[in-house]
C-alpha cells in the first residue's frame, strides 16, 4: 500500500515498482473507470452516483477492491494506490488478506517542500507536456523548449490551491497512518520500522533513489 500527499511522487513510485515486480498497479480510480465501462452491476451503482454529483461510499470502493484483488494477476502480490482512504476501508482490506502480508509505503514530503515543488511545474498550452522549471519572479514569458509553446502554471499547481489539497490530504490520511502506526509501533531512528510492515522514505531524493529504497524494504521483508 502506497501513501503519500499530492507532489510526493507516490504514483511515479507505485507505478514503478509494480514494474519492476510485475505485479499489478491497483489504483481506486481506474477500478471505478473499469467498473463503469464493464456496465457490472457495482459498475451501474458507481455511475448512477458520479452522474449524480454524489461521492462513491465506502461500501462501493471496498466490494470494487475485493473483487480486483481475487482476480488472477493479484495472487503473487500486488501495489494498493488510494486504498484504503478511511480506517473503516483499512478494517475491510485486513478481511481481504492476512493483515500481517500488506506493507504500508509512506512516500514522507513536507508541505513546504511539496508547494516548491508544485509551483515550479509547468504545463505547455501546446503540447501538454509537463517538465519544472528555474525558480524566478515569472515576469519573463517562458517557453517550451520541445515546441515553443507556452509554458503555465496549472491551476491547482498554485500555491494557495496546494495548501488546501494538503490539508484535505492531511485530514483524510491521519487516521489512516494512525491506524497503521499503532499496528507496527513508532518508527525507529532512520523513520521506519523495517521489522515491521510499515516504513517511511523520503520522497524529496532522487526517484532513483526513493525507488531503491522501496525495493530493499521489500526484499527484506520477503526475506524475514
Amino acid at each position: 500500500m502506497f501513501i503519500g500527499p499530492p507532489g510526493s511522487g507516490k504514483g511515479t513510485q507505485a507505478l514503478r515498482v509494480a514494474s519492476r515486480l510485475s505485479i499489478p498497479h491497483i489504483s481506486t480510480g481506474d477500478i471505478l473507470r473499469a467498473a463503469v465501462k464493464a456496465g457490472s452491476p457495482l459498475g451501474r451503482r458507481v455511475a448512477e452516483t458520479l452522474a449524480a454529483g454524489g461521492l462513491v461510499s465506502d461500501e462501493i470502493i471496498t466490494e470494487l477492491v475485493r473483487e480486483r484483488l481475487g482476480a488472477e494477476d493479484a495472487a503473487r502480490g500486488f501495489i494498493l494506490d488510494g486504498f484504503p482512504r478511511t480506517e473503516a476501508q483499512a478494517r475491510s482490506l485486513d478481511e481481504m488478506r492476512l493483515p500481517g502480508s500488506l506493507l504500508v509505503i509512506l512516500i514522507d514530503v513536507s508541505d513546504d517542500a511539496i508547494v516548491r515543488r508544485l509551483s515550479s511545474r509547468r504545463v505547455c498550452d501546446a503540447c501538454a507536456i509537463t517538465q519544472s522549471v528555474a525558480a524566478g519572479d515569472g515576469t519573463e514569458r517562458e517557453a517550451c523548449p520541445y515546441c515553443g509553446g507556452n509554458l503555465v502554471r496549472r491551476a491547482d499547481d498554485e500555491p494557495a490551491v496546494v495548501r488546501r489539497r494538503l490539508a484535505t490530504y492531511a485530514s483524510i490520511a491521519g487516521p489512516v497512518l494512525d491506524f497503521y502506526r499503532a499496528r507496527h509501533g513508532p518508527p525507529g531512528s532512520e523513520g521506519s520500522d523495517t521489522s515491521q510492515g510499515f516504513i517511511a522514505i523520503d520522497g524529496l531524493r532522487h526517484a532513483d533513489a526513493v525507488t531503491a529504497d522501496i525495493l530493499a524494504f521489500v526484499a527484506r521483508r520477503d526475506g524475514s
